[in-house]
């Protein structure tokens, strides 16, 4: 079961139909095998040298994984919402890590495609989908995570166009992306109402790169941050005015969330099948592992969250898949909510369960539970961490039963 199973067929001229049905599975197909051939053997390899990996992200441009929300028109595969999920899922049952970065570096190449300008277009698309150049989306800073409204980057109008000033921190990508959807506000003490969103280019004067942090793990996503000091972004740059930009900003977190919790399901399934396979091989006490009810039963409850949790985030496939049909992005937040709050608090345990079942086994780097146990971490705190799901759910609860 995924997260992509239970969306239904559209009609033609609907914006979410995606990619034919059977060209897509035999395009997710091709990504499970680059999965295994190429992310699989070197996931550890690359965490151990504590970096991105630009080089399997250009390879994959070459199936075309950066550019799946890109129309067909513009040279991308023209995927679905839900088509995605499920890709970000194959992927995720190797690393999570990897599947976050590639799929902002996407996320980009389809904002540009869909949003900007025929000169944004023929400067950057290209590049984008091929892996010359990289993509982030930058609203972090560091006095300003979870209230994106406080951030203090500023715009300030100059002749042609606006002076960017500041400082992001926390940005997927920032190791090496230089395409860059930034948010800035051009009214200091306005909250969402000023805030505005440009396309910036890290190859500019005033764009400075910072160091990727240095982290438990999970290096694969590139995270770090940079500063804008005197950054002159044209008029045309400008993506998002004042005030909407916050708007659309708050509507796109709904589906970074339905992905991410479709990330989750996919690490904890992976997992669980590992665990599943070694316990029915290893013997103890003169039976299978899995043979013990003490450990069964703890397998056994993995599987029932994930169920509960794989339903979930098809709740929320669906509400983004109707948001992005109808434009009102209103009914997605609690599904997403919901399912990312969930998948996340359940996951991190639940990896962790399956490594238990394993033994000291479930150590070994040749398996990537612990690199999976990593990305749950991770899950946590991107795109709007457990604590603020929680509150966005306890903030309808009037509403639904008062």
């Amino acid at each position: 079961m995924t997260a992509a199973d239970s969306v239904a067929s559209a009609e033609s001229d609907d914006p979410t139909t995606g990619m034919d049905a059977v060209a897509f599975e035999s395009f997710a197909g091709e990504v499970a095998q680059f999965r295994d051939t190429v992310v699989a053997p070197n996931v550890t390899r690359w965490e151990s040298e504590k970096r991105m990996a630009p080089e399997a992200l250009r390879e994959a441009s070459g199936i075309g994984l950066l550019a799946m929300e890109v129309p067909a028109a513009l040279g991308g595969l023209g995927m679905n919402f839900a088509q995605k999920c499920r890709i970000v899922e194959v992927l995720s049952a190797v690393s999570m890590p990897f599947a976050f970065s590639l799929v902002n570096t996407g996320n980009i190449a389809a904002r540009v495609a869909n949003l900007g300008s025929e000169v944004h277009r023929e400067r950057y698309l290209a590049d984008l989908m091929a892996g010359r150049r990289f993509g982030s989306t930058a609203l972090t800073e560091p006095g300003a995570g979870s209230d994106f409204a406080n951030i203090a980057t500023t715009a300030t109008p100059v002749e042609g166009g606006f002076r960017l000033d500041g400082a992001k921190a926390w940005i997927t990508n920032a190791a090496h992306s230089d395409v860059i959807f930034c948010y800035a506000q051009t009214e200091p003490g306005s909250r969402g109402r000023g805030i505005a969103s440009f396309l910036i280019d890290g190859t500019r004067a005033g764009f400075e790169r910072l160091l990727p942090y240095e982290l438990a793990g999970g290096h694969l996503i590139g995270t770090g941050g940079f500063r804008l000091d005197g950054y002159i972004a044209p008029a045309e740059d400008l993506i998002g005015p004042p005030g909407q930009a916050f708007l659309a900003a708050m509507s796109s977190v709904n589906g970074a969330r339905t992905y991410v919790a479709a990330m989750c399901c996919a690490m904890v399934e992976a997992t669980l099948a590992g665990a599943v396979r070694y316990g029915t091989q290893r013997e103890a006490f003169g039976k299978p592992v899995i043979g013990h009810q003490g450990l069964a039963w703890k397998l056994a409850g993995v599987q029932n969250r994930l169920e509960a949790a794989q339903l979930l985030t098809e709740r929320a496939v669906e509400a983004v898949t109707e948001s992005l049909r109808t434009g009102d992005a209103s009914g997605a937040i609690l599904p997403a909510a919901h399912a990312k709050k969930f998948t996340t608090e359940t996951a991190e345990a639940d990896i962790a369960a399956c490594i238990q079942t394993m033994g000291a086994e479930g150590l070994r780097s040749n398996y990537p539970w612990g690199h999976h146990l990593v990305g749950a971490r991770i899950a946590n705190y991107v795109d709007g961490s457990t604590e603020i799901q929680t509150d966005r759910i306890a903030r309808s609860l009037q509403d639904i039963y008062a």
